[in-house]
This record gives structure tokens, C-alpha cells and sequence, in this order.
């Protein structure tokens, strides 16, 4: 191989190939290997759990003690990104409105995770500027003028910003996806723990525990309402929570019955019973959806890998024998 500079053999066809390759087999590995790694997701998440129960009883205690004083029980964080994020006043300057609602429904909650995010929020684009600076003036060889390459920088830049919400944006899709595919299941769970008997807060506790093994998300979250029942003044509240943690339209309906039936004194049975319905039939509608989608997305992959192979196998031996004759 010719002597070349070091910018120009990252732009060699061979390196790529190499690189790219490294990198699928790395992928492989680390696929193989994190349900080994991954640990018991479902012990962390109860343990926070039971974090968050002594937050609330300490919560309470405090309470009563100070008389109504409000206590601020939740770890906060410490070091550079809560200095840096203090001292740079960060949490009026890059707040957007429902924030801290997304990091909740993403599964963050606290004052931590709000600090982090405050920070790569306040930290991506820079990052992002100089590397996009570094490819589109120096490594890529792109033969534009100086104001398209200057554009693209600032659009990386602007986009950067964004990565931080695109983060929480996709957290908040995977475990809403994971809370409703076990949502009915743990519905009918529940109803059969109200009619035979236990009060709310012991049916979310039993469901919590039996339904952890089909969704850790799910678990958590009622959990935390099984927490918030025992020691928030208003049982409501609790159910409210529950529904702005989830975010999703079926908890939501969920959480509305139970505050009627909490409000009303109406039986807890019948509202599960009714929302447990409608929300088998969500989960039920939503996957004709995507089954009914299934043939328009097919289209393509036939078209590009299967008709080429089947119109080499039935024209391949017509072209052979063309050729053998001629």
C-alpha cells in the first residue's frame, strides 16, 4: 500500500470494510452476551422501589413532625454536573415545559436525572460542533462551498441539542411498549385480587410481584403505587401519578375509573372490569394494525432479495442453455 496520510486512509475502501466489519463482530459479541451481563433487572427495580417506600414513610414522619413544612427527601446530585448546572443557572436557561414529566414516563426520576440531562443538554452541542467541524473542513472531502459546509455544521449543531430529548423520547416508547403488552394481563390480575377480597394497595402489591417477570417496567410502576397509596394523604393522587408516570392512554383510563370509584364510593370490580376490557381490546386493535401493515412493508424486501433469486432460478437454466447452443 502507497504511503498515505493518515486522513486519507480513513477514506480507503479497505479501511472502511475493515473498520465496519470490527465493528459487527464486536456487535455480535456484546449481543450475545448482555442477557449475561444484564444482571437481575427486575431485583434493581424493586429495590429502587422499596428506595422510594422509605423516601415516602420518612416523607410523611417529617411531615407531621414540621407541620407541613415540605421536605426534600430525594437524593440530589453532586459533583461537576450539579455545580456546573448550578453554577451556569442551566435549569431556567434549557428547561422546557414538562421536563421533568418526560424523564418520570422515561423511567428517571429525581432530581439526579434531571441535573444529567440539564448537562448533555448543555454539553452535546459543542461536541457535536467540533466534530462536525473536524469532518466537513478537514477528514470528508466533500468539494462544497464554504457556507454549505458551514450550514451542515450548524444543523449537526442544532441537532445535538436534540440528542438529549431523542434519548428520553425513545426510553419513553420502549417502556411504554413494555407496560401495555403486560397492561391487560396485569388488569385481570387485579380484578381477580379486588373480588376476592384484598384491599387496592395489597392487589397492586401481589400484581406487582407477579407481573415482573413478563414486564419490569410495569412492576416498578405499581410498585411505586402501591408505595404511594400507603403513605400519600390522598389515594387519588396516587392513581394520578400512576397515569402521568405511564403516559399512556389505556392507564390513563385506568387511573380516571379508579379516582371515580375512589370519589364515588362505586365498586372497584366493575371499573377494572370495564377498563380491563377495553384494554385487551387496545392491545387486540393495535396488533390488526400492524398485521394489516405487514404486506406494504414486505414489498420492498421481496422486490430487492427473493424475485432476483427466483428469476435466477427459473431463467437461469433457459440462459445456460441459450448460451450452450449458440
Amino acid at each position: 500500500m502507497p504511503n498515505l496520510g493518515y486522513f486519507e486512509l480513513l477514506l480507503q475502501r479497505e479501511f472502511v470494510i475493515a473498520a465496519l466489519s470490527a465493528i459487527a463482530a464486536f456487535a455480535t459479541i456484546l449481543t450475545l452476551a448482555y442477557p449475561i451481563l444484564k444482571g437481575n433487572t427486575l431485583g434493581d427495580r424493586m429495590k429502587s422501589v422499596s428506595i422510594r417506600r422509605d423516601e415516602l414513610r420518612a416523607k410523611q414522619r417529617e411531615a407531621f413532625a414540621t407541620a407541613g413544612r415540605k421536605a426534600q427527601l430525594r437524593s440530589t446530585p453532586v459533583g461537576f454536573m450539579k455545580r456546573t448546572v448550578e453554577g451556569l443557572n442551566l435549569a431556567k436557561l434549557l428547561e422546557s415545559p414538562g421536563m421533568r414529566e418526560k424523564l418520570a414516563r422515561a423511567g428517571y426520576r429525581g432530581q439526579a436525572p434531571f441535573i444529567a440531562f440539564m448537562f448533555f443538554r448543555f454539553l452535546m452541542p459543542p461536541i457535536v460542533f467540533i466534530a462536525a467541524s473536524i469532518y466537513f473542513f478537514f477528514i470528508a472531502n466533500f468539494e462544497w462551498m464554504f457556507s454549505v459546509k458551514l450550514l451542515a455544521v450548524i444543523g449537526a449543531t442544532l441537532f445535538g441539542y436534540y440528542l438529549p430529548d431523542l434519548f428520553v423520547s425513545n426510553r419513553i416508547q420502549k417502556r411504554q411498549k413494555s407496560i401495555m403488552r403486560a397492561f391487560p394481563d396485569a388488569l385481570d390480575l387485579l380484578l381477580i385480587c379486588v373480588e376476592s377480597g384484598m384491599s387496592i394497595e395489597a392487589a397492586f402489591n401481589r400484581v406487582a410481584m407477579e407481573v415482573g417477570t413478563q414486564s419490569v417496567e410495569l412492576a416498578e410502576e405499581l410498585g411505586l403505587t402501591t408505595a404511594e397509596l400507603s403513605y400519600l394523604p390522598d389515594r387519588r393522587t396516587a392513581f394520578a401519578n400512576l397515569a402521568t408516570r405511564c403516559g399512556h392512554s389505556g392507564v390513563k383510563a385506568v387511573a380516571a375509573a379508579l379516582i371515580q370509584s375512589e370519589k364515588y364510593g362505586t365498586p372497584m370490580g366493575q371499573a377494572l372490569r370495564v377498563t380491563a376490557q377495553e384494554n385487551r381490546e387496545m392491545r387486540m386493535s393495535e396488533a390488526e394494525k400492524k398485521a394489516a401493515a405487514l404486506p406494504a412493508k414486505l414489498t420492498v424486501p421481496m422486490i430487492v432479495f427473493f424475485l432476483p433469486a427466483l428469476f435466477v432460478v427459473i431463467l437461469g437454466p433457459a440462459v445456460i442453455q441459450v448460451m450452450s447452443i449458440q
